[in-house]
């Protein structure tokens, strides 16, 4: 780092210099040398430095934005504190860890907590006796050390676009008083959306090396538990869709269908069947966005991707649920068992390409999907059918600087909190010939094209002590969707 200080102190002397005998050195040497000295200057910088001012160029409002977006319909309140302070406010003393699928009493809770932060591992369980559960999560929530967030991905996305003081947002999803107390003043909440009580997620964290006990954690993690019945049957879905008429949005973003796995396979079903009525009942002129998140049923992704992806026009997805999603239709890359470090850029395109090729819009098929963003921690992909969304460029470069603010918990990126951990160089395929790009950071966002799709690509600046990572997905997505133009067909 000193040397790179050094340097530039020494290019600036010698510019300065260049000032004083400029003068008595010819026009064109005098161009030459500063030219010379300025890019030397440049090159001087971070990387990261480097990006960010890139970033600022690039990131341009688009010429026709959103003035109104509905969001829905996942949407809870998390509570996030120490397990074992939890557990002793409770009076459970500590015990032998045991796994339990379901969770039926505070005996259950502490044998299940214990065996997990055993492990240093995470998990997430359904609490089966709503009073009881009702009677730990107001223990949690008025715990001294408990800290209250808006959860759920509706929620999250909907508080984020609430930031930009321009829209107007509409939340609908099981809202009880906290949460609603928690939310932006810019979030609308229909009367029919409001609920006596709240949906409460408790996320119970342990440090590594913390003791419960003869329990001791080998690393740091969280183990979670509720007893959501609202959001794991949808039921705001309905009241959703119908409270789209009085409001009339400009975009509509759904989230929350991976929350139905909870269920029985046969209401799983069911519900998806009128889940995908409730969709189509929305006017074909509202661009619809849905976000993906964590699933483990092979069949109900499958379903959701041939009935509900040719019903939206976008989709928000991670590294995760993107290898999920080819492995659960036997895509592209569907043999890959799972990611090893940084997923790899060409195998990323390979599924994307094939995503919109297979069930996007095309002259020959009645399907709206044009558009996906993609990301995971060292980079971002937008991919798009030509002629339906412009402005990507920016929205690629907005979405990866919210990922590097929030996650440090900065208003603006401090480029000596981050570092970049994308690849200088990469192939944009495995399945065709591909393209080889080398990564320059003044022009951090690059732009390929695959038969009729556009792919823009822009690397992470990753925080190196992250403070807050629950809903980053969400902010990305929302961050992207703010920069993004649809095009009127």
């Amino acid at each position: 780092m000193w040397q790179r200080s050094v340097c530039v102190g020494l290019l600036a002397l010698a510019l300065g210099y260049l000032c004083v005998l400029g003068p008595e050195l010819p026009p064109a040497a005098l161009r030459q040398l500063s030219a010379s000295l300025l890019g030397t200057l440049r090159r001087a910088r971070s990387l990261e430095a480097r990006t960010v001012a890139a970033w600022q160029a690039a990131i341009v409002r688009p010429a026709r934005g959103w003035a109104r977006v509905a969001v829905g319909v996942n949407a809870c309140v998390d509570v996030v504190l120490s397990g074992v302070k939890l557990l002793e406010a409770l009076g459970l003393e500590p015990s032998d860890g045991k796994n339990h699928a379901v969770l039926n009493s505070g005996q259950d809770l502490k044998e299940a907590f214990a065996h997990f932060m055993e492990r240093g591992a995470a998990a997430e369980r359904f609490f089966s006796d709503a009073e009881a559960f009702q009677d730990i999560a107001r223990t949690a929530s008025e715990h001294p050390a408990a800290q209250l967030y808006v959860g759920g991905n509706a929620a999250l996305i909907g508080q984020k676009l609430a930031t930009n003081p321009d829209l107007k947002i509409l939340l609908c999803g099981p809202v009880g008083p906290k949460l609603h107390e928690l939310l932006d003043d810019n979030v609308v909440v229909p009367p029919e959306s409001m609920q006596e009580r709240d949906e409460f997620h408790l996320i119970l964290e342990y440090q590594a090396g913390e003791q419960w006990g003869r329990v001791r954690a080998p690393a740091a993690n969280r183990f979670i538990f509720s007893h959501d019945l609202s959001n794991g049957a949808l039921n705001m879905l309905e009241v959703f869709v119908s409270s789209l008429d009085e409001f009339q949005p400009d975009l509509v973003v759904l989230s929350g269908l991976h929350m139905m796995e909870g269920q029985s396979k046969e209401m799983r079903q069911r519900r998806l069947m009128e889940a995908v009525a409730s969709i189509s009942d929305i006017p074909t002129d509202i661009p619809i966005h849905l976000e993906l998140a964590s699933m483990t049923d092979q069949d109900f992704m499958s379903n959701i991707m041939h009935q509900v992806f040719p019903l939206v026009n976008s989709i928000g997805l991670n590294e995760q649920e993107l290898l999920f999603l080819t492995q659960s239709a036997s895509g592209p890359h569907a043999s890959l068992a799972s990611w090893s470090g940084i997923p790899d850029v060409g195998v990323v395109s390979d599924i994307l390409f094939w995503i919109l090729k297979e069930h996007g819009k095309t002259a020959e098929r009645a399907s709206d999907l044009t558009r996906i963003h993609f990301h995971t921690l060292a980079y971002h992909i937008l991919v798009t059918v030509d002629g339906h969304w412009g402005n990507q460029a920016a929205a690629v470069a907005a979405g990866a600087r919210a990922a590097g603010t929030q996650a440090c918990a900065t208003d603006t990126i401090d480029t000596s909190k981050v570092f970049l951990k994308a690849p200088l160089e990469f192939v944009t395929s495995h399945t065709e010939a591909p393209s080889k790009i080398s990564l320059n950071p003044d022009e951090p966002v690059v732009h390929w094209h695959r038969e009729g799709i556009s792919f823009h690509f822009t690397p992470v600046l990753v925080c190196k002590d992250p403070v807050r990572t629950v809903g980053l997905g969400d902010a990305i997505s929302a961050e992207g969707l703010l920069y993004s133009e649809v095009y009127p067909q």
